[in-house]
Parts: structure tokens; C-alpha cells; sequence
């Protein structure tokens, strides 16, 4: 491998693994919270994806202008599935609550087939398709602006949560759910609100992959996978290896991929995974925000 195509391609893992931490930090989330491994993560970007669609399609909003918009849809939308799906269910057994959210992610994508059809669609914006070059290094301009505002949604994220009350209830509820009650923490009313916010990121997630990828009612099984992969890495409930394992599995895909031919670079994701169940199944930070 060259030292050009070495460097180009730690520069589009990097860009790209922007947006799986951000996936990851919304998944670890609502793990770290509840408990619960949400297996319908994906389906609720894909939701967020279609809302930039047609909010672009319909109304002319750019994609990025449209980022409160998806967030807030599915932050409802997320916060309605908890109070009337999961909390009905809190109490059930792991992989019973893992089932019930992969019934929900098929019913998410079964209703987007239905109503758009199985049909590729795409965002179209000129000046966004364009690349910047940096001497050999070509970048791709949605790709960096898509890890900007990632990063800048992470940090936002983290003061949320080091520095508001319902960012302390939050982190407090995560470590001790008994000692969040005593202090009259209600769990009920913070798990809505961490489901939310989890789908809410999600829906960033998706907006900001509009103008790079087109838009399937299947779109997230892909991403869930390489999210779950991401989360594992880092850590089950630790926001902040969520994101650095964004990174590193961002960056392992793009060098798989510069040596690797057609699909097979996703091999070596799957394979860091195996490895990490192996030799540290906690991950590489450990559980816990």
C-alpha cells in the first residue's frame, strides 16, 4: 500500500467513522440507561433520513437545515415507543427485550416500504457533490461536514449530560437506579427521555448521511450492524468509547477497503468484533458512561 493511498485512506475512515460514533454514542445511550440492546436503532435513522428527504423533496430545506427537524420527529417518535412498547416490558428478560425491539425495527421498515416504496432515492445538492483537495488527498465535502457536526453533536451531548439536571439524572440513573430513585429520580420519566434522545441521534445520523448515500427502507441493517460493532468496541454503556470505537472501526473499514476488493472490507470489521468478544468482551473501555 502507497503512502497516498495509506493517508487518503485514514482521512475517509476518520470522516466517515464520524457518524458511526455518533450511531454508537445514541445506542450505548439507551443501553447504558435501561439496559436495553435497541435493535431498531437503524429504523429510526432510516426514519430521520426520510424526513431530510422529503423536507428537501417538498419544501426545499437543505439537509443540514433539517437536522432539528429529524431530531425532534424522532425523538417523539422514540419517546412514544418507550412509553407504549418497552415500559409496558422493562422487567422481561434481555433477549426478550431484544426481540420485542427487532419486531419494532421490522415493523419501522415494513410501514417505510409500504409508504415509499423499496425504490433508492437520493438527495441532489451540486456544490455538495463536490471535493476539496488538499495536494493528492481528495475529501469529500458531505463526508466532512458530516464529521463536524458530529463531533459538534458529541460535545453538545457530553455538556447535556455533565451539566443539566436531566444530563445528571440521566448519568445517575445509569450507575445506580436504586440510589436515582431515592434521590426521587423518577426512571420512568428519564427512560422516555434516554429512548428519545437515543432516536434523536439517530436521525442526526441518518440527515447527515443523505447527501452521501441513497435512501432505502433497508438502509440501516447495515448500519445497525457496524453500530453494535462499534458499541462492543468501546464498551457497552460508555458514551465515550462509543466514540472513539466510531473512530477506530471508521478507519479499519477504509484500509480494508484500500486493500481489500468490493464488499470485503466489511470482513474486517466483523472480525475485529469476533476478537473483541474473545479477548476483551467488555471492550476496550469497559461498561459504564
Amino acid at each position: 500500500m502507497s503512502l497516498w493511498l495509506f493517508t487518503q485512506s485514514i482521512i475517509d475512515g476518520l470522516l466517515m467513522g464520524g457518524i458511526y460514533s455518533l450511531m454508537a454514542i445514541g445506542l450505548t445511550l439507551i443501553f447504558g440507561v435501561m439496559g436495553i440492546i435497541n435493535f431498531a436503532q437503524g429504523a429510526l435513522m432510516m426514519v430521520g433520513m426520510y424526513v431530510t428527504y422529503w423536507a428537501f423533496t417538498l419544501a426545499g430545506i437543505h439537509p443540514y437545515l433539517s437536522l432539528p427537524l429529524s431530531a425532534i420527529a424522532l425523538f417523539i417518535i422514540g419517546a412514544i415507543i418507550q412509553k407504549g412498547i418497552l415500559e409496558r416490558v422493562m422487567d422481561a428478560p434481555e433477549h426478550n427485550l431484544l426481540l420485542i425491539t427487532f419486531g419494532i425495527m421490522m415493523v419501522i421498515e415494513n410501514t417505510a416500504l409500504v409508504l415509499f416504496s423499496p425504490d433508492f432515492k437520493s438527495i441532489n445538492i451540486p456544490w455538495l457533490s463536490e471535493t476539496l483537495k488538499f495536494g493528492s488527498i481528495v475529501v469529500s465535502k458531505p463526508k466532512l461536514f458530516a464529521f463536524f457536526i458530529s463531533i459538534s453533536i458529541a460535545l453538545v451531548l457530553y455538556w447535556f449530560l455533565q451539566r443539566t439536571f436531566i444530563g445528571k439524572a440521566i448519568r445517575g440513573t445509569s450507575l445506580n437506579k436504586t440510589g436515582a430513585a431515592l434521590v426521587g429520580i423518577k426512571a420512568e420519566r428519564i427512560n422516555y427521555i434516554t429512548f428519545g434522545l437515543g432516536a434523536a441521534i439517530a436521525a442526526i445520523a441518518g440527515s447527515l448521511l443523505t447527501p452521501i448515500i441513497s435512501i432505502s427502507p433497508a438502509i440501516g441493517h447495515t448500519f445497525i450492524l457496524k453500530t453494535f460493532v462499534v458499541v462492543v468496541l468501546g464498551g457497552l454503556g460508555n458514551v465515550l468509547g462509543a466514540f472513539v470505537g466510531g473512530l477506530i472501526i471508521g478507519v479499519s473499514e477504509a484500509l480494508g477497503g484500500a486493500v481489500l476488493s468490493g464488499t470485503l472490507n466489511e470482513l474486517v470489521i466483523y472480525v475485529i468484533f469476533i476478537l473483541i468478544l474473545i479477548f476483551r468482551p467488555k471492550g476496550i473501555f469497559g461498561g459504564g458512561s
